[in-house]
C-alpha cells in the first residue's frame, strides 16, 4: 500500500495535448476515481502512473519513490483492463498466477496465493475452469484476481466494469467497494460513468479537456461545483441563461428571459449587466397550480410527464420558451402536458456561473 502523487504532469502528441498540467495526490489506501467524458484524458493520466505512457512534462511518485522513469514492471503496480486480456488458452488458476510465474515465485507459494485469490473473489476450487467459459462478472473477478496476486503498492483499473450489463455492473460495483476496502490497497479506477464515480470512490477527480476541473467527494461535487462543466456532468441540472441586475452584498438579482428575476446569493460578485448562467437541480424545482408571482416564481406549461415510480420528472416549457425539468414526488396528484404552472425555484440551491462557466458562489 502507497499514496501516489502525480506533479504538474502533462502529455503531448504533437500538436494534441492530452493531459494539462495535471496535479493530484491519492492518499494510502484511498479510492480515488477519474471521472470524465470520453477523449477527456483521464486513461491517458492513468496510464501515465502505471508507465504505460511517458508525460511530456512532470513527475510520478509512489510511495514517495520517483517511478517517472521506470519501466511498468519495475513500479510494483496492478493493472486491470477494460476487456480484462485474459488468456483464453489458461485456465482460471493459471491466468492468476501468470505473474507469479513469471517472477519465479515457488510453486507452493504460487498454489498458496491463487487458493488465497479464489477465496476472496468468491470462487473458491474453480481454479481448473477454462477462462471462456466464465461470465463477465466472473472473468472480471478473475482479472481483478490476477492483478492482486502480487501484492502490488497501487492498484490501477481502466473502466472494468464497462462491458457489463446494468445488473451486474451494480453487483460488481458493491463487490469492488467491498473487497477494496477489505485489502486497502491504493486504488485508481477511470469511468465515464457518473453513477459509478459517486458509488465507488472516497474522492472523485472530474477531468474535461485534459484539464482537473475539480477534486472532492461525491457530496462535494454535487453540492458544491466549482464550475459550470462540473455542475451539468455530476447529477442533473438545468441551465438558464441570465444576466446581473442589482448587486446588495452578498446576493444579485437575477435578469431571466421573459422578464423574470429572482435574488440569489454569491460569494464572488459579478459585473452588473454581465451575463451568468442560472443552475439548478430538478429537485429544487417545485410546480403548484397558477398564482400571484413573486421574484422567484416563473410561469409554464408542463410539456411531458415521466413517471419514474417514486418519482415524476416534469418537464415545463416556460413564458421564455425554456424547458425545466422539475422532479415530484412520485405520489402527488399528477400534472397532465398542457397544465399552466407556477415554477417555483430553492433559492438557497442555485448555483451561478459567469460566462468563463466558474461558480460565483463557492461554498
Amino acid at each position: 500500500m502507497a499514496s501516489v502523487a502525480i506533479c504538474n504532469v502533462g502529455k503531448s502528441y504533437g500538436t494534441l495535448t492530452a493531459v494539462r498540467d495535471a496535479s493530484l495526490t491519492v492518499n494510502e489506501g484511498e479510492f480515488v476515481v477519474l471521472l470524465g467524458p470520453s477523449g477527456c484524458g483521464k486513461t491517458t493520466t492513468l496510464r501515465i502512473v502505471a508507465g504505460f505512457v511517458r508525460p511530456t512534462q512532470g513527475r510520478v511518485l509512489i510511495g514517495g519513490e520517483d517511478v517517472t522513469d521506470l519501466a511498468p514492471r519495475s513500479r510494483n503496480i496492478g493493472m486491470v483492463f477494460q476487456n480484462y486480456a485474459l488468456f483464453p488458452n489458461m485456465n482460471v488458476a493459471e491466468n492468476i498466477a501468470f505473474g507469479l510465474r513469471q517472477k519465479k515465485v515457488p510453486r507452493a507459494a504460487i498454489e498458496a496465493r491463487v487458493t488465497e485469490l479464489l477465496e476472496l473473489i468468491q470462487m473458491p476450487g474453480r481454479g481448473s475452469h477454462p477462462v471462456m467459459t466464465l461470465s463477465g462478472g466472473q472473468q472480471q473477478r478473475v482479472a481483478l484476481a490476477r492483478a492482486l496476486a502480487a501484492s502490488p503498492r497501487v492498484l490501477l483499473m481502466d473502466e472494468p466494469l464497462g462491458a457489463l450489463d446494468a445488473r451486474l455492473r451494480e453487483t460488481m460495483q458493491l463487490e469492488l467497494t467491498a473487497m477494496q476496502r477489505r485489502l486497502g490497497i491504493t486504488t485508481i479506477l477511470v469511468t465515464h460513468d457518473q453513477h459509478e464515480a459517486m458509488v465507488l470512490a472516497d474522492r472523485i477527480v472530474v477531468i474535461a479537456d485534459g484539464r482537473i476541473q475539480q477534486t472532492g467527494t461525491s457530496d462535494e461535487l454535487y453540492r458544491q461545483p466549482r464550475n459550470r462543466f462540473v455542475a451539468e456532468f455530476i447529477g442533473a441540472n438545468n441551465i438558464l441563461p441570465g444576466r446581473v441586475g442589482d448587486i446588495d452584498g452578498e446576493t444579485i438579482k437575477v435578469e431571466l428571459r421573459g422578464g423574470n428575476a429572482l435574488w440569489a446569493p454569491i460569494r464572488r460578485a459579478p459585473q452588473r449587466g454581465e451575463t451568468v448562467d442560472l443552475a439548478i437541480r430538478p429537485q429544487h424545482v417545485g410546480l403548484a397550480a397558477p398564482g400571484p408571482g413573486t421574484g422567484d416564481v416563473l410561469t409554464g406549461q408542463v410539456a411531458e410527464r415521466r413517471f419514474l415510480g417514486n418519482r415524476v420528472n416534469y418537464s415545463v416549457r416556460l413564458a421564455s420558451d425554456e424547458i425545466l425539468i422539475a422532479e415530484c414526488p412520485g405520489d402527488g396528484n399528477p400534472l397532465e402536458p398542457g397544465t399552466r404552472v407556477t415554477v417555483t425555484l430553492s433559492v438557497e440551491h442555485i448555483h451561478l456561473f459567469d460566462s468563463a462557466g466558474r461558480a460565483l458562489r463557492d461554498d
